[in-house]
């Protein structure tokens, strides 16, 4: 949920400089795009992991607090929620043996990660949304103590006048009302990052929403929320509607929404979503700083307060020159490390061969088709129908086995990645489609099997993520 602030209540003359920072520092930006004084920097590859806290029983536990004052890791942070917490990496050139190496890195974060939440008596999960969780879970006595939870949840709130209704109708029908934005603490995700060349950027960009469709279809581990069988990738919808807020004049129901799939396509360069934040989304959190323009502190803030499922990010290298990344948000969270890594792999190699085809003027897909593939493949997963180039329709996992794979091998080698690499990890998602068994697939076998028995859904779950095989390989 990004960077602590001071505050937890802002002034109007607070907003009004913020509001000036942010215009001057949007400006900044476009002047040394023009400039390309961005960072030419091959692809670099990071991400993001966000975990549940849980007691013996599979109940969350809401002790991130202490768990992570005496795990005292560097790559380790609080989530919104006391019961969830976020595993980092450190980036890595997209070459060689990259995949391997994230791979050795996560499986020992992750390990040291998990025996010590065994040493305080609790356990550590990788899902999507938590089986066992329920919707008394998701109050404010369980945000975690961070000025920037409590300041974001009163800010959207003061932009709605009205309570947060969440209305899934899915292979049940979920519609409940909530007074907070606690319930976007149910989604825990894979968060992909891609550094890239600044002049690609926008290729980058519009690659990642085409392929969104196949990561969010072949990452789905998020069937059921508060006892209910909703979507594939329930995460979609409840991050959606849990911090749903729209651009000015309150238009919560408009067309732009702080959560999204996002408007269009980047035309001719990146910057275009930046101008969109700046123009069609008020402030929430008006923290201001004394840094220079140049270290972007309010358009970088500004921008983590609005949830595009692929978000443009600026950073900075280690020899202070700025960046562009994009942070792919579709992927739920686990089922394993190698099942996450074969994720990356995938994703990774995909963008690179569709942002080629972007920048060669060959990408045959609208940006209306790319998101109504996204939304079908969230609801149905791999047996979802989408349109792809040259508007031929067909299904997901066939879309999948037959070009897309293939195009991530292609995009792997041009990448210059170790062909052990690529079969190894490519291989996990070829048989996870040749089964069609996800992490979604395997909770509702569990449930059909075991009607009701949600604790013990999630015990098994844990048991078969600790043993470490791809979910593709998973029983009941």
């Amino acid at each position: 949920m990004g960077q602590e602030v001071r505050e937890r209540v802002y002034s109007d003359a607070d907003f009004q400089r913020f509001h000036h920072r942010l215009i001057a520092e949007t400006e900044l930006l476009a002047k040394l795009i023009d400039h390309r004084v961005f960072s030419k920097a091959n692809p670099v590859a990071g991400f993001e992991i966000e975990a549940w806290l849980l007691d013996d029983d599979m109940r969350p536990a809401p002790l991130n607090d202490a768990y992570l004052k005496s795990f005292n890791h560097p790559l380790a942070g609080p989530e919104l929620a006391k019961f969830n917490v976020e595993l980092n990496t450190l980036p890595l050139p997209i070459i060689g043996d990259v995949f391997s190496r994230m791979h050795q890195n996560l499986q020992l974060t992750w390990q040291q990660a998990e025996q010590h939440a065994r040493q305080m008596d609790l356990n550590l999960l990788m899902i999507g949304t938590l089986p066992t969780l329920q919707q008394q879970d998701m109050n404010l006595d369980n945000m975690s103590n961070m000025n920037r939870f409590r300041a974001l949840n009163e800010q959207i709130l003061q932009t709605r006048h009205k309570p947060i209704m969440l209305d899934i109708p899915g292979h049940e029908h979920l519609k409940i009302e909530h007074h907070d934005v606690m319930l976007e603490a149910a989604t825990t995700s894979f968060q992909l990052h891609v550094q890239c060349p600044f002049q690609l950027a926008h290729h980058y960009y519009n690659a990642s929403i085409m392929a969104s469709a196949a990561m969010v279809g072949i990452c789905a581990n998020s069937p059921y929320l508060f006892g209910k069988d909703l979507w594939e990738e329930t995460r979609i919808p409840i991050f959606e509607q849990a911090v749903a807020s729209g651009g000015y004049r309150g238009a919560s129901e408009g067309p732009l929404h702080r959560v999204s799939f996002g408007s269009d396509f980047a035309r001719h360069s990146i910057l275009e979503c930046f101008v969109e934040n700046l123009q069609h989304f008020p402030v929430l959190l008006a923290e201001t700083f004394n840094d220079t323009a140049e270290s972007f502190r309010h358009l970088r803030l500004h921008n983590g307060t609005i949830w595009r499922w692929n978000r443009p990010l600026v950073g900075f290298d280690a020899d202070g020159a700025p960046h562009f990344r994009i942070e792919h948000r579709t992927p739920a969270a686990g089922p394993t490390v190698v099942d996450m890594i074969a994720n990356a792999a995938f994703y990774y190699g995909l963008v690179k061969n569709l942002s080629d085809e972007c920048a060669a003027g060959k990408a045959n897909l609208s940006f209306t088709q790319a998101k109504d593939n996204f939304y079908q493949a969230a609801r149905h997963g791999l047996d979802s129908h989408v349109v792809w180039f040259g508007e031929h329709k067909l299904r997901l996992s066939t879309l999948i086995e037959h070009e897309l794979l293939r195009r991530a091998d292609y995009g792997l080698q041009s990448l210059g990645i170790a062909p052990c690499d690529v079969d190894d990890y490519l291989d996990v998602i070829r048989q996870r489609v040749a089964s069609q068994h996800t992490g979604s697939r395997w909770q509702r076998s569990y449930i059909k099997q075991n009607p009701g028995d949600f604790a013990g859904l999630t015990q098994r779950y844990l048991q078969l993520q600790r043993q470490g095989n791809p979910v593709a390989e998973w029983g009941l």
